[in-house]
């Protein structure tokens, strides 16, 4: 043990002047924080870069690391405990119109060995939280809850939320009806909606669009990225979708009614059939939700887990019992189990228990589902090609769907412009690049909305000094985030301090936005006063605390 003076910690800028003896510890270790490459991410780029940059006045050393997304992805999920922060994103899916998901499986303890809660925030008291607003009927009391979680996230600071992005997509005019384009929600126009409806004016028929992120995986037992979620929600089907409205609307399912607040009865649509011809029975369906659970799908096991049976009826009908109460159950969970033929999944499942990896590493040669489009082929850092599924209850217009792997961003748009892609889904660059261009191209038309989905840096909390809430409060009081809105994402964001959007208006908890004070002083305090000192412009740990990661 040992004692040292508290050093000014910003002798420049924070005036905090060398007071009294007190205990410090070792110095802390660079840190690494990942990122996304600036041609396929800019705006990710350059916020860490910025993040980086007040970090160091802390009197970090900060290392940031650039990787693709896949090696990204693998470090993070995998890995759990070889990395300190990344920059991540949640995109905005339709069932996240409900913020169960969000809530509950991205920071409840029981997801964090294998699940969402990949940084390993553990709080028994936003547990309680999560877990009760999961399980409230009654709306008011739910919201009352969905912002008391998001007050504790926004003192415990476990992630440091960015901004909710303004989504900005494009496409051409000439090749679709711009009256078919649908703007969901809290998703903006590129969704699964769009897709259905995207009406050819021309000889044109085919959706061309962009991804600057490699596709993962193919899989329905496996979320594996945002990219990912575009493919999986056109090739397979669920027993709802969430409509553009934001509300849950029969889809695979005829219908559905309560009866009772733990018991549900579902109607399965007849005629339906699998992309092999085979027909979609109740018990491929009741199988899907037992495979979600089946310890073979961590991802979606919450999901399901609140289902304590399935009982198939007369014909086409199944109900579901519930353990507890669920106010979400219907967006959350049947609007969110992909629907998978038994004949397929079954016999693989069965195999993958005997060994040690699960179903999120097993990828189909020719993934078979019953949505609206069938899969036809997947070129690994290329294009994947899906075919429209005319015989679909809801059959596209368009004949096919293909996604272009173009990681650079210009790149990108010289496609939109020359007619090599028609529909641009993905833009991280300048949106006033993309609206020049449409004034002077006359073809292009630009729509841009603020999200549901959120940009952040995620903690890893498993990890000295992460998993002190002090640090982490500091960490990221030291960030403006309207300097992020400006300078990195040009205006096209709103900043953010709470994991649910502002386009879900009902659940945002504005207060714990407003309330969030930033500024380097700020954050020099937090660190002062956790124990936090700067020897030789190092910050070191509080207390004796020795550095146990340093390579």
């Amino acid at each position: 043990m040992r004692f040292m003076y508290k050093a000014v910690l910003s002798a420049a800028s924070l005036g905090i002047l060398a007071a009294s003896p007190v205990l410090a510890g070792d110095a802390i270790r660079p840190i690494e924080v990942f990122t996304r490459p600036q041609a396929s991410q800019p705006q990710e780029f350059q916020s860490v870069q910025l993040i980086a940059q007040e970090w160091r006045k802390l009197g970090l050393n900060v290392n940031v690391r650039v990787l693709p997304w896949e090696q990204m992805s693998d470090v993070v999920w995998y890995q759990r405990k070889n990395w300190d922060a990344t920059a991540w994103q949640m995109v905005g899916r339709p069932e996240r119109s409900d913020p169960d998901e969000i809530i509950y499986n991205l920071f409840h303890s029981s997801t964090a060995e294998k699940g969402y809660n990949f940084i390993g925030y553990i709080n028994p008291e936003y547990d309680a939280v999560a877990q009760a607003q999961r399980n409230e009927i009654d709306q008011a009391k739910r919201k009352e809850l969905a912002y008391k979680a998001q007050e504790i996230l926004a003192q415990d600071q476990p992630n440091m939320m960015l901004v909710h992005p303004k989504q900005t997509f494009a496409f051409d005019k000439k090749v679709w009806d711009p009256a078919s384009v649908v703007n969901q929600s809290g998703i903006g126009i590129r969704n699964t909606w769009t897709f259905m409806s995207l009406k050819p004016l021309g000889e044109k028929k085919d959706i061309v669009l962009n991804s600057g992120d490699n596709v993962i995986a193919i899989n329905p037992l496996y979320i594996s990225g945002g990219v990912d979620s575009w493919v999986f929600e056109l090739v397979y089907d669920r027993l709802v979708r969430v409509g553009p409205d934001g509300l849950p609307k029969a889809w695979a399912a005829e219908s559905y009614e309560w009866k009772g607040d733990k018991t549900i009865v579902v109607k399965l649509r007849q005629g339906m059939k699998w992309h092999d011809g085979r027909p979609v029975t109740p018990e491929d369906v009741k199988f899907s939700f037992e495979a979600a659970v089946s310890g073979e799908a961590p991802m979606y096991a919450p999901f399901a887990s609140n289902i304590e049976k399935i009982d198939i009826g007369d014909g086409s009908t199944l109900t579901f019992t519930l353990k507890q109460p669920s106010a979400a159950f219907v967006t959350s969970t049947l609007g969110k189990i992909n629907l998978i033929p038994k004949h397929v999944w079954e016999p693989t499942i069965n195999d993958l228990k005997t060994k040690e990896q699960n179903a999120e590493s097993h990828q189909e040669k020719n993934p078979i589902g019953s949505g609206p489009f069938k899969f036809e082929r997947w070129l690994t850092n290329e294009e994947i090609v899906l075919t429209a599924n005319k015989e679909h209850f809801n059959a596209p217009k368009a004949d096919r769907w293909i996604l272009r792997i173009v990681p650079n961003v210009e790149a990108a748009v010289g496609m939109l412009r020359s007619g090599e892609i028609n529909f641009l889904a993905d833009f991280a660059g300048d949106p006033q690049v993309l609206l020049k261009a449409a004034e002077q191209d006359g073809d292009l038309e630009v729509v841009s909305s603020v999200e549901m989905g959120f940009r952040y840096v995620a903690f890893n909390n498993r990890r000295p000094p992460f998993n002190d809430p002090a640090f982490r409060r500091a960490l990221s009081a030291a960030v403006d985030r309207q300097l992020i809105v400006k300078a990195a994402f040009r205006g096209f964001a709103e900043p953010s301090n709470s994991i649910v959007s502002p386009a879900l208006g009902f659940w945002h908890n504005e207060a714990v936005v407003k309330n969030f004070k930033a500024g380097n002083k700020i954050a020099a305090k937090l660190l002062e006063d956790a124990g936090y000192t700067l020897e030789g412009g190092r910050l070191h740990y509080p207390g004796d605390q020795k550095e146990t990661l340093a390579k």
